[in-house]
C-alpha cells in the first residue's frame, strides 16, 4: 500500500510517501527549485519520493492532501463578509489563485500527476496532529498543534492512542498565537513566515518592557491558556499588513523598515512577545495535562518551532516526555496527511515501543553515492582528497580543531527546516570568534543570530543544564527543537539568564568554554547526535572529543541567508565557493578552498541573496 502526502499553495510545499505504513521519503520543494519557502505544487519533491520508493504514479493507492480547500475558502469568504467593505483589495487579490487552482485541488492533482485513484482531504490541523503523534515513539499521548491558521483552526489539542487520534478542542481564526507572533515579526522588520526565528533569536538581547502592554491591549489570556485578540490592533483579516495604525500608535512608531538598524526597542519587543508566547504555551500545556491525564505530549505546527517555549514547557510543564515533529510547519503537513490516511482513513495498526520514533532521524531526503559525487567532482576538474570513513572523521576533526569552517554534505538530506548533520556547516564551538565569522562571512546574516550546539548523546548532562530535568537519563533532542542552558561549570556564570550589558553589548560579554554556541542568556538550542540514526556525524563528534576533550560542535544549515539548504553536490559546491568556508566534505571527499580555482559569477550573487 503506497500513500502520497502533499502540502502546497501556502508556503513550504512538500511531498511524502509512506509504504505499508513506513515513511520512506519526504522532501520540501524549495530544495529542488532553490526558491526559499516555495509554495507551488511540489512536482520535483513528488518525483524524488516516487524514485526513492521505487514506484510510479500508477502504484500510488491514495493521495492525501494536507487540508480541505473548500473549508479554507469558506474562512476566506466569511472573513471578508464579516469585515466588508474593508478587505476588498486583499480578497480580490487572493481570488485568481483560488478560482484557478486552490478550489479545484482534486483536478489539479489529477492533471499534474495523471492520477486516477482516490484523494483524501484531512483538515489542516488534523494533518499537523497526525504528523506529531503517529511518528512519535509514544503508544499514547496528548497532542498540541499551534500555527498561524489552517482552515479555521489556529490551535488544537487532543489525544492519540494506538492508531487513533481524536481532536478535543480548538481555537479559531482570527484569534491565533502564531499570527500574534508574526505580527511582531512584521512590526520589528522581519519577514512573516520566515523571520519568526530571527525574532526568537533577538529576544535575549532585550528586556520584557512591553509584556503588560501586550496583555492589557492585544491579547486576553485565560488561566487555561485560551486567548482572545483585540482585532482592532491587527490588519491581517482585511489588509496586506499584519498590524494596524492603532497597533503602531500603541507602541509609538511605524514598523521597522527591513534591513534598517535594529534598535533597543526592537529587542524589547522581541523579548516581550517571546515571554507572552511562552506563558500561553505553558498554560495550555498544563490545561491539556489536567484534562487528559497523559504523561506524554506531541507538538506540531509552526509555533512548535519556537524551541525556547518548547524548552520551558519541557522544564516547567507537567509532561514527562515531549516529542516535536521536526518538520513542524506546513511541510510536515504532507507527512501528517499520508499518515492520517493510513491510520485514520484505512484503520491500519500502529506499532511503537515508547522509545524509538518512526521518523528515522528525519533523514528522508535525497542522497548521493560515492560514484555520483566523484563523477561530479571530475566534471569540475578540481583537486580533492578521498578518505576512508574512519580517516575522514579524524582528518575533519583536526581541521575543525584548527579553527577551520567545514561544509559537511553527507548521507540523506533532512526533512524539515533544520540541518541535522547531513547538509550542515560545522565549526569549533570553543572558538571565541567563530560566531561572528560564521554569521558575517559565511551565512551573510545578522551578527546577533546564535548558532546551535551538537553534542554526543550521553554527554548532554555534562555540558547542558535543563534546570530540574537534566538528570533524566532519557533526555534527547535529536531534532534541535528544545532550548536548554549551557551548564554553569562551562558557562562561567552562576545562573542562566544573567543580564550582562545592554542590547548587542551582551554579545561581547559571553563567558563560556563553548562561546560559539552560547547565546547571551547562556541558552543553547541543543541537538543530540545518536549513533543509531546518524552514525557518520556521531563518528565525527567522537573523533573531535577524542582529539580535544570536547564533544560539542557548531551546527548550522548548509546555506546562506535567503537561500534554501543545499540539496545536491552542485548546490554544496556553489555555496562553498561563494562563502568563507575553508573546506568542503562531500561524502568521503575533501576539498581545500586554497587549492580551488575562483568561482566566476555572472550576477551579483551576494547582494541578491543578502536581502531577505
Amino acid at each position: 500500500m503506497n500513500i502520497l502526502g502533499i502540502s502546497a499553495f501556502y508556503h513550504d510545499s512538500a511531498a511524502c510517501i509512506i509504504k505499508d505504513g513506513k515513511v520512506v521519503a519526504a522532501a520540501q520543494e524549495e530544495r529542488f527549485t532553490r526558491i526559499k519557502h516555495d509554495f507551488h505544487f511540489p512536482r520535483q519533491s513528488i518525483k524524488f519520493c516516487l524514485e526513492k520508493a521505487g514506484i510510479g504514479i500508477n502504484d500510488i493507492d491514495y493521495v492525501s492532501f494536507y487540508e480541505k480547500p473548500s473549508l479554507k475558502f469558506d474562512r476566506l469568504y466569511k472573513t471578508y463578509l464579516m469585515n466588508a467593505p474593508r478587505g476588498f483589495s486583499s480578497f480580490i487579490t487572493a481570488m485568481p489563485l483560488w478560482i484557478k487552482e486552490k478550489l479545484w485541488m482534486g483536478k489539479e492533482i489529477r492533471n499534474e500527476l495523471k492520477y486516477k485513484g482516490p484523494i483524501i482531504y484531512p483538515e489542516h490541523h488534523q494533518s499537523h496532529a497526525a504528523s506529531a503523534f503517529f511518528p512519535s515513539p509514544f503508544k499514547q499521548s496528548a497532542v498540541l498543534t499551534m500555527d498561524g491558521v489552517g482552515e479555521w483552526a489556529t490551535l488544537s489539542w487532543g489525544v492519540g492512542k494506538g492508531s487513533n487520534l481524536t481532536i478535543k478542542n480548538e481555537i479559531r481564526f482570527p484569534h491565533s498565537l502564531g499570527l500574534l507572533y508574526s505580527a511582531f515579526t512584521y512590526y520589528t522588520g522581519f519577514k512573516v513566515n520566515s523571520g519568526e526565528y530571527k525574532l526568537m533569536g533577538l529576544a535575549p538581547y532585550g528586556d520584557p518592557t512591553y509584556v503588560d502592554l501586550i496583555y492589557k491591549h492585544l491579547v486576553d489570556v485565560k488561566e487555561d491558556g485560551s486567548f482572545h485578540l483585540d482585532m482592532s490592533y491587527f490588519n491581517y483579516c482585511t489588509g496586506f499588513t499584519m498590524t494596524s495604525e492603532k497597533f503602531h500608535k500603541l507602541f509609538g512608531r511605524e514598523p521597522r523598515k527591513p534591513e534598517s538598524t535594529i534598535t533597543k526597542m526592537d529587542m524589547d519587543l522581541a523579548r516581550s512577545i517571546q515571554v507572552v508566547t511562552e506563558e500561553i504555551v505553558l498554560r495550555i500545556g498544563r490545561h491539556i495535562h489536567k484534562e487528559t491525564g497523559e504523561k506524554n505530549l506531541c507538538l506540531a505546527g509552526g509555533v512548535a518551532l519556537n524551541c525556547v517555549s518548547n524548552g520551558r514547557l519541557y522544564r516547567e510543564g507537567p509532561f514527562e516526555r515531549i516529542w516535536i515533529q521536526p518538520a513542524a510547519g506546513d511541510a510536515g503537513g504532507a507527512l501528517g496527511a499520508a499518515l492520517y490516511a493510513w491510520h485514520m482513513t484505512l484503520g491500519k495498526e500502529r506499532v511503537v515501543d515508547d522509545v524509538n520514533d518512526l521518523q528515522f532521524g528525519s533523514l528522508l531526503g535525497t542522497s548521493y553515492s560515492e560514484s555520483e559525487i566523484e563523477s561530479f567532482l571530475k566534471t569540475k576538474e578540481v583537486k580533492y582528497q578521498k578518505y576512508s570513513r574512519e580517516e575522514l572523521s579524524n582528518e575533519v576533526a583536526k581541521l575543525i580543531a584548527d579553527n577551520n569552517v567545514i561544509g559537511w554534505f553527507n548521507g540523506a538530506m533532512e526533512f524539515g527546516p533544520r540541518a541535522l548533520g547531513s547538509r550542515s556547516i560545522i565549526g569549533d564551538s570553543r572558538s571565541t570568534d567563530m560566531q561572528s565569522v560564521m554569521n558575517l562571512k559565511i551565512k551573510f546574516r545578522e551578527s546577533f543570530r546564535p548558532f546551535a550546539p551538537v553534542v554526543l548523546a550521553g554527554k548532554t548532562k555534562e555540558w547542558f543544564d535543563m534546570k530540574g530535568v537534566e538528570q533524566r537519563s532519557d533526555f534527547s533532542s535529536p531534532y534541535m527543537l528544545i532550548v536548554g542552558h549551557v551548564h554553569k561549570d562551562k558557562s562561567g556564570t552562576s545562573s542562566s539568564g544573567e543580564k550582562r550589558g545592554e542590547g548587542f553589548e551582551r554579545l561581547k560579554s559571553v563567558n563560556s568554554s563553548i562561546p560559539a554556541v552560547t547565546h547571551v542568556d547562556n541558552s543553547a538550542r541543543i541537538q543530540t547526535v545518536h549513533k543509531e540514526t546518524n552514525p557518520d556525524f556521531h563518528q565525527l563528534l567522537t573523533a573531535f572529543e577524542k582529539l580535544t576533550g570536547c564533544p560539542v560542535l557548531i551546527n548550522t544549515s548548509f546555506n546562506v541567508r535567503g537561500e534554501p539548504i543545499v540539496e545536491s553536490p552542485e548546490d554544496a559546491y556553489r555555496c562553498f565557493m561563494r562563502t568563507g568556508m575553508d573546506y568542503l566534505v562531500l561524502g568521503n571527499f575533501v576539498l581545500d578552498k586554497r587549492e580551488l580555482p575562483e568561482l566566476i559569477e555572472t550576477t551579483d550573487w551576494q547582494n541578491e541573496f543578502k536581502l531577505d
